[in-house]
Formats: C-alpha cells, structure tokens, sequence
C-alpha cells in the first residue's frame, strides 16, 4: 500500500480520540487516573503479544534494540506519570497547551538529525497542526490555582518527552523491528506501575466494579492499539508528518464528548477544529 502510514495514523488518531471522549467516564465514577494507568500498561501486554506474534516470535534482544526500545517506551510511559503530578500542582488549561506542543521537538530532531524532508504542502498542514493542537488542549480558567512552579517544569519535562519519543521511535525504527519496539515500550509502561500505584490516595473509596478497572480496561485498549498502529505509522511514514497528525486526537475527542455528554465547544475549540482539518488534509495528501 502506498500510503500505508496514512492508515495507520488515521487508526491512531481515530483510536485515540474516541479513548479521549471516553476515560473520563471510570475516572468520574471513582476509579482514579493512576490506577487507570496500571490498566493501560497491562491492555498494552496483549497488544505487544499480537504483535510478536505476527513478527514470528522474533524479539530482537541485542543491547543496542533493548537500550532504543525501553528509551521510547520510558520518554512515553514515564511522561505520563510526570503528567499526573504536574495536573497536581498545576491548573489543566495551561499544562496542557504546553504539553501539546511536544511534536514541535520531534519534528526538530528529525529534520535535524535525520534529515527528514516534506513538500511545501505538507509544511503548511505541519504550521496549522503546530497552531491547531494547543488550541485543542485548551482549557477555560477554573478555580483550579498552580502551586508553586513545580508544574510548569513538569509540564515542561513531559513535553520533551514525548517529544523525544517520537524522535527515537523513528530512530529505532531503521534499526529493528517495530514489533520489538513496541514490546519494549509495553515493558516499560509495566515497570513504571509501582510508581503510578505509590501515586494513588488509596484512603479516598475506590470502585472496583465494572465501571472501575473493567470499562477502564475496555477504554484504554483504545489507547493500547492506537499506540501499537503509531509505532507502525512512523515505520512507514515521516516523523515529521506522522507525530503532528496523530497529537490532533483531541479534535474528535471533542466531537465525541459534543455528542455524548453534550459539551458545547468554545469559539477558541472550533478555530482549533478547522485548523486541524486543514491540518490532516494537507499532511494526508503529501
């Protein structure tokens, strides 16, 4: 296929987006963000097995691919957990704005040092990608107040994170099998679950019926799959095509969450929501 990162990256997008408009249902109703965590990093063990198994059981074990893999899965997973502490001390409408940025420094790096290159017309769908997706994680004001700049610098740290991954799993992705990188990346996430559960306010009433770690494992295999197609996408496509693309989930997870929970977007949403289509049209047609 010849645009077989298109697929792939639409199918994370797609994948992430609706996991976007539907987490918050277990978290609201008492199943807490870190435990959900250890969820996903369990839902991400199937995924990395499917994956093996279409790759022969190969698993590429050489220091070099162990050393690029659990980088990748560490910036992903490991941001993540910064993400939460920073949510903590900071107020969510300007952490994540911040952190929405991170395919800024993919895109660098991957100029840069691997020397990726894009039409004229794919640079323009990059430009209103780099606009649209702070305007898509935007936030009004509540009554949430920052403590201290610890946030800020968490924030900070995930964006290059992130960021950073998207970099490296270009990199590693001309060294070994996307297979291996993902399983790698699943390792990762599990080796970080005591951290998230040390996290948990485990004195607060937790739910463990279905809508707890059951819907949650039902949802963030969403995320699991939407992460298994990424490491695909940039496989096959450019990072620097790629990674903008696919951080525009949140537009249809603001469409979904129009329509399950009747949210009304604000006027600085909707702008985000046309640029973002301009966004994809113009990358997708590059």
């Amino acid at each position: 296929m010849k645009k077989r990162w298109l697929l792939l990256a639409i199918t994370t997008t797609v994948f992430w987006g609706v996991w976007g408009a539907l987490i918050e249902i277990p978290e609201k109703a008492g199943f807490p963000a870190t435990l959900g965590y250890c969820v996903w990093a369990l839902t991400m063990v199937p995924c990395a097995l499917v994956a093996l198994r279409s790759a022969g059981w190969k698993l590429e074990r050489d220091r070099r691919s162990i050393l690029l893999g659990l980088i990748v899965g560490v910036t992903g997973a490991g941001g993540q957990v910064l993400l939460f502490q920073a949510l903590r001390t900071g107020p969510a409408y300007l952490v994540f704005p911040i952190i929405s940025l991170y395919p800024m420094v993919t895109v660098f790096l991957s100029t840069l040092l691997l020397k990726e290159r894009a039409s004229r017309r794919a640079w323009t769908g990059i430009i209103f990608a780099f606009i649209a997706i702070p305007m898509l994680a935007y936030q009004p004001s509540g009554d949430s107040a920052a403590t201290g700049e610890l946030w800020l610098v968490l924030a900070g740290i995930v964006f290059l994170a992130w960021g950073i991954q998207g970099f490296f799993m270009k990199f590693a992705n001309e060294r070994m099998r996307a297979e291996s990188i993902f399983f790698y990346m699943a390792l990762a996430g599990l080796l970080l679950i005591p951290v998230t559960v040390a996290m948990t306010d485990f004195s607060q009433e937790i739910n463990w019926g279905f809508t707890g770690p059951y819907l949650t494992a039902l949802i963030q295999i969403l995320n699991a799959a939407g992460a298994l197609a990424y490491v695909f996408a940039v496989r096959y496509g450019k990072a620097i095509i790629v990674v903008p693309m696919t951080a525009l989930a949140p537009m249809l997870t603001i469409i979904l969450s129009l329509i399950l929970y009747g949210v009304v977007p604000n006027g600085v949403l909707v702008a985000g929501m046309v640029l973002a289509s301009g966004a994809i049209y113009l990358m997708a047609e590059a």
